[in-house]
């Protein structure tokens, strides 16, 4: 298989081998690899998740458990967030 590489990535995969951390250029792109089919089978999972927990929403709401959108109370605490966030930021 061949694989055409920009001149950064091949730069990268360079300095990656240089490091020490791996003895080849083969090695680099094996992790890389890797890395990217577990970021995809973790994406995959977040979002059975998520479906999981928006059925789980909607069937409460289905089944009338659910109750209306307190708009007021909801302003308010993302007022307290923002103000907690920028004294957070001041303190930095």
């Amino acid at each position: 298989m061949n694989v055409s590489l920009t001149k950064e990535l091949e730069q990268l995969i360079s300095q990656k081998v240089k490091t020490g951390l791996y003895q080849t250029a083969s090695e680099v792109v094996r992790e890389g690899l890797r890395l990217l089919d577990e970021r995809d089978r973790l994406y995959q999972l977040r979002l059975k998740d998520l479906r999981t927990a928006i059925k789980t929403g909607v069937d409460q709401l289905d089944r009338g458990e659910g109750r209306p959108l307190d708009t007021t109370a909801m302003k308010a605490r993302l007022r307290v967030d923002v103000a907690a966030a920028k004294t957070r930021r001041r303190s930095k």
